[in-house]
């Protein structure tokens, strides 16, 4: 579900459209230190065009001339890094072995509609079958995930992970040029006029209304992050009753520990339960010592990160990955 899959499949797309042959290519399987998870995609075209990452760049090259000296005609499975000799010719670090699944787009119905489901910020599955070589499309359950059988690739692709942000300052900044190289969609909510003038950064839509007005229509969802950064109550504390109510992933106030514990205390004077409320990551961020703008920001969005991976994260962190208050 990384905002890579949909610059993958929407080449894909494209070259299928344009009446190229097009080979999809999935990480299956890994083993040891291969720097790319399951369900990683890589897209070729038969002249060599590649869109993607299986490897990080270790294996891509091979893949694309052995795919410009025979272009297959049915799904197959190979590996890359078997043997130590193979795991150093091709640069896998530590030995880190991979399977992939090479195949063959038949139809670009299955890719279209795939990328249609994640524009409209839809989870599908997509299954493959490899003796056939056809491809289905399904909503995708709650439930879930990735699966390779030897016969079934079954790959999930959703929606982009986006990052809502509430003040349009220096912090913001550098939080948005971190979230979108870390695969998000960036967002940014602030009436202030002054502030507003001044917001200049391409590809990040500076969002019309009062916070809590435009995070609602925007929309949250479970592949949301929402950090408040405006050190305004009045603008702040708007969005955060929307986002702690809302199935967010992270929810993170900027602000020193004696701001964060007045934050909390007005907050619980409105419609949230205790356990909202302590979905609230204040101050936010991982304990790195940080002080300058670009710091605080590397602290939030590792933090971001790790509650996007489903890794432990503190809803108290140090005061050190605070602004003053």
């Amino acid at each position: 579900m990384n905002s890579t899959d949909l610059e993958v499949l929407d080449a894909a797309q494209t070259w299928l459209q344009a009446g190229e042959r097009v080979a999809l290519v999935t990480v299956v399987a890994t083993w040891g230190s291969a720097p790319r998870p399951v369900g990683s995609l890589l897209a070729v075209t038969e002249n060599g065009r590649f869109v993607g990452s299986v490897s990080g760049g270790c294996i891509e090259q091979h893949l694309v001339a052995r795919l410009d000296r025979e272009f297959p005609d049915q799904p197959y499975v190979t590996v890359y890094g078997v043997t130590a000799d193979e795991a150093q010719r091709f640069g896998l670090p530590c030995g880190g072995n991979l399977r992939l699944v090479v195949e063959p787009v038949r139809e670009a119905a299955s890719i279209a509609a795939v990328v249609d489901e994640i524009r409209q910020r839809r989870r599908v599955v997509r299954t493959l079958d490899l003796e056939t070589g056809a491809a289905t499309v399904t909503p995708a359950a709650g439930d879930a995930k990735f699966a390779f059988d030897e016969r079934l690739l079954v790959n999930v692709h959703g929606p982009h992970w986006r990052l809502i942000l509430i003040g349009a300052g220096h912090l913001a900044r550098y939080l948005a040029q971190f979230g979108q190289m870390l695969g998000f969609s960036v967002f940014v909510s602030d009436p202030r006029p002054e502030y507003r003038e001044q917001w200049s950064l391409e590809g990040v839509p500076l969002l019309d209304g009062m916070p809590d007005d435009a995070v609602l229509a925007l929309g949250i969802d479970a592949f949301t992050a929402v950090v408040t950064t405006a050190h305004d109550p009045k603008v702040d504390d708007m969005a955060l009753l929307e986002a702690l109510k809302s199935d967010a992933f992270y929810v993170g106030a900027l602000g020193s520990s004696r701001t964060s514990a007045s934050r909390r205390t007005r907050l619980a004077m409105f419609d949230l339960t205790p356990a909202q409320i302590d979905r609230l990551h204040a101050p936010p961020g991982i304990p790195i010592g940080s002080h300058t703008p670009p710091e605080i920001a590397l602290s939030i969005m590792a933090e971001v990160i790790a509650a996007r991976n489903g890794k432990p994260t503190s809803a108290a962190a140090s005061a050190t990955n605070a602004a003053p208050a």
